[in-house]
């Protein structure tokens, strides 16, 4: 009977390591054999024909494991494993496939034909306008500034540390002011225009529609011409003026700035003419009132002395006053001789009832003279009296002589204020005079043709940025 020897059983594997020197392992074969292999090498698996062998480091084979052979081909090609592993990597890593060329959209198209119509087309039809149909402009330059006579005050110093003197300044500023409005005014344009005839002058190139003037324009439309072909260059800190008159001839150009000239300077004389009208307005009024006053007081002292047949009251009433005093010395000598006359001879003595009746006589003088004093008497005075002529005289004479002082004081400030104002004259003083241009510097076609490029330009990208910006948001 043969007895089997019983098989040992299949080392298991140890959960502890084994040592390097000792452990081996080897890839079984398909008739039961293993192959040994190095420790430490690497469980590898393969895939060959849809089937998968894991091998361990106990050499033990799946049931399912490839051919030794397969086993050994792909362990002998070391070239395959990194290629197989990078695309393994890049699979994993989801690596996107490269970007296609870039091709010309419709879009693209149209910003191209957009930076044509709105950059090049108007750029190149500016240049050709300004170097082939254009006409050539020239400039006379002129410049003036308003001048004062004014004479400074002590105090104009103390300005400057805190406005202590509280004068006004002076009105030259904005004498320059109104002069700068009123050479763009229409009322300047009408008058240069009926001297100059301003629509022929700027209406003389053939063909030249952005340029030129046409003749059936209104007179609105050649105040807004006359601001494009009158420069004005105005410094408001030294109030000068300086103008660059342009015109398709070098004459008229000239002539225009000669004419503006003359109208700035006629302006300011009337401005000077104003304020000299201005600084002495109160003055002559005041003036012309005493000159009424004191005409009305010399006619109160003419009707009085009409009424009265008195020229003078004061000297008639000296002359009066002499009289009465005459004859109350008469009357008193009178009275002595009637006393002498009673005492030396008799009663009847005819020397006593003359000396009676020249005694009433004169009392009755004395009483007359002083009636007409207005001193009374036993029968009254008689009314108004020389007291009331020489009191009205009197009111009428102090009203006369102040009439008199009020119309010198007045006269005296109107002098004085016809002298401050002739200090006060203003001037037009021109610092360059019309030039007469020998070159055509205007218009400057290659500044334009710039300014038209940078412009257009400009806007296109503002466009494009706004087309781009409303697309995005879709």
């Amino acid at each position: 009977m043969n007895v089997s020897k019983p098989t040992a059983p299949r080392a298991a594997a140890s959960d502890e390591p084994s040592s390097p020197s000792s452990a081996t392992s080897g890839v079984a074969h398909p008739g039961g054999s293993a192959t040994p292999r190095r420790a430490g090498q690497p469980t590898f698996r393969g895939v060959e024909d849809g089937a998968v062998a894991d091998v361990d480091n106990s050499g033990v084979a799946s049931p399912n494991l490839p051919s030794q052979a397969t086993v050994r081909r792909k362990m002998n090609a070391p070239s395959e494993r990194p290629q197989k592993n990078a695309r393994e990597t890049k699979a994993n890593l989801h690596v996107p496939s490269v970007v296609p060329a870039a091709t010309a959209r419709l879009r693209h198209r149209g910003i191209l034909a957009s930076f044509i119509l709105m950059v090049v087309a108007p750029t190149l039809a500016a240049t050709f306008y300004l170097f082939a149909i254009a006409e050539d402009q020239f400039a006379s330059t002129v410049g003036f500034a308003v001048r004062s006579e004014d004479a400074a005050s002590p105090l104009d110093f103390l300005s400057g540390f805190g406005g202590l003197s509280g004068a006004p300044s002076s009105g030259t500023a904005s004498d320059t002011d109104i002069l700068y409005q009123f050479i763009q005014s229409q009322a300047l344009v009408q008058k240069i225009n009926d001297r100059a005839n301003l629509k022929a002058i700027y209406s003389k190139p053939t063909f030249d529609p952005v340029f030129s003037f046409s003749s059936e324009g209104e007179i609105e439309d050649l105040v807004e011409y006359w601001k494009r072909m009158v420069r004005i260059s105005y410094d408001s800190t030294t109030g000068l003026i300086e103008l660059r008159v342009h015109a398709f001839e070098p004459r008229d150009a000239q002539i225009l700035a000669q004419l503006i000239l003359d109208e700035s300077t006629q302006m300011i004389n009337d401005l000077s003419a104003i304020a000299r009208a201005d600084a002495t307005k109160y003055a002559q009024e005041e003036l012309e009132k005493a000159v009424e006053r004191l005409r009305e007081r010399r006619v109160a002292v003419t009707e009085f002395r009409s009424r009265t047949q008195i020229v003078d009251p004061s000297a008639d009433i000296q002359g009066q006053m002499g009289l009465l005093f005459s004859l109350q010395e008469q009357l008193a000598a009178a009275n002595i001789d009637i006393n002498l006359l009673r005492q030396t001879t008799q009663p009847s003595d005819p020397r006593i009832a003359q000396n009676e009746r020249r005694i009433a006589v004169i009392e009755e003088l004395i009483e007359r003279e002083r009636r007409k004093f207005g001193l009374g008497g036993s029968r009254g005075g008689e009314e108004g009296g020389y007291s009331s002529l020489v009191g009205e005289y009197e009111r009428l004479t102090v009203d006369r002589e102040f009439a008199e002082k009020a119309y010198l004081a007045a006269l005296a400030n109107y002098d004085s204020a016809i002298a401050d104002a002739q200090r006060r004259t203003r001037y037009l003083a021109a610092y360059i005079r019309p030039t007469l241009a020998t070159t055509s510097l205007y218009p400057q076609r290659g500044l334009l043709s710039l300014l038209t490029a940078g412009f257009t330009l400009l806007l296109w990208s503002i466009s494009l940025l706004i087309y781009y910006s409303v697309r995005d948001r879709r």
